[in-house]
């Protein structure tokens, strides 16, 4: 089997959240969960990060994991590593200093921006793109000093050049698909990819039906074929070792839909026009190996894209 290295999930953002439903992943995976974005604070992040973490750890099947040296021991046990990110440095709340505080969390990659601007820069849904302030300059450099991942996914075009440009480590788009093949404002174009690639990082794509082209709740399978269709998109475009998956699956869809419905004026028509959003849960997810060597992929793609790039991230980034 090959081992799965999801590099951003999410659960619904409550502490009382029941994480069980990550064994949904398969015996062996690395998690990363969303533990806040924007409207999140350093004590409400903080919160989800320790009081998951513990009921990881009672749970029995899951491992926290706080090296790489974790993720290996996990897999040995047959159990899920589980690790987290920050999808906007709100959580901060305006002090670099909390960078490391969250890596010792377990948070192991942070977006600067989520969709909107904010200190460190703009997000993808700006009308206005300005690229990072002087301050998200400063935050990518606190985050390569503490060993945490810097993240384009939701950030504007010049913003993720500008990550690229600024950064000392390799940085990622955890969950992000390619503009080339569906025009969405969430999606990168090839010059963001080939300057994250040139970082030695990584682009990880998601199964987000608006983000793929592919919403209509009927094409379940159709959205894993067209996770394969960017896969293999980016690695003709940068190479076999610059993509990953990050599926970006919700395990609170339903309450994102229930909002979405409720609250348009609250997101981008790029968000609302297509009716309820679909995700690729994680058991479609761990089909996406068999769908690459159909069309004719080798193991070792395979294994490269599935997991072990975003490992070689890691082991560049988490010292």
């Amino acid at each position: 089997m090959t081992a799965l290295w999801e590099q951003h999930t999410c659960l619904p953002l409550y502490a009382d959240t029941d994480i069980t439903e990550l064994a949904r992943y398969e015996a062996g995976s690395y998690l990363s969960v969303n533990v806040g974005y924007s409207p999140h604070t350093k004590a409400s992040a903080t919160e989800l990060a320790t009081t998951w973490s513990a009921r990881a750890l009672a749970d029995g099947r899951f491992l926290p994991a706080r090296s790489v040296a974790d993720i290996d021991e996990a897999r040995r046990r047959g159990l899920r590593a589980l690790a987290f990110d920050l999808e906007d440095s709100a959580p901060l709340d305006g002090d670099l200093d909390n960078v490391r505080y969250f890596v010792e969390l377990g948070v192991r990659s942070m977006l600067p921006t989520y969709n909107h601007a904010n200190a460190a820069g703009c997000g993808c849904l700006d009308a206005v793109d300005t690229g990072l302030t002087a301050h998200g300059r400063d935050l990518i450099r606190a985050m390569n000093e503490a060993g945490m991942a810097a993240d384009g996914s939701h950030c504007s075009r010049r913003t993720g050049l500008d990550i690229a440009a600024t950064t000392s480590r390799p940085m990622i788009y955890s969950h992000s698909n390619f503009a080339a093949l569906w025009e969405h404002p969430r999606n990168i174009t090839d010059e963001q990819a080939r300057a994250c690639a040139d970082t030695g990082g990584v682009v990880g794509i998601n199964g987000v039906g608006i983000f793929l082209g592919v919403n209509e709740p009927e094409r379940r399978a159709d959205r894993v074929r067209a996770m394969a269709d960017h896969v293999e998109y980016g690695v003709d475009l940068v190479g076999i070792d610059h993509i990953g998956v990050g599926s970006d699956y919700s395990f609170d869809h339903e309450d994102f839909n229930a909002e979405l419905a409720l609250h348009p004026e609250a997101f981008s028509e790029e968000y609302t026009r297509y009716g309820a959003l679909q995700w690729v849960p994680p058991e479609d997810t761990h089909t996406l190996p068999a769908v690459l060597a159909e069309r004719g992929w080798d193991e070792s793609a395979v294994a490269a894209v599935f997991g072990g790039n975003f490992r070689r991230v890691a082991d560049a980034v988490w010292t």
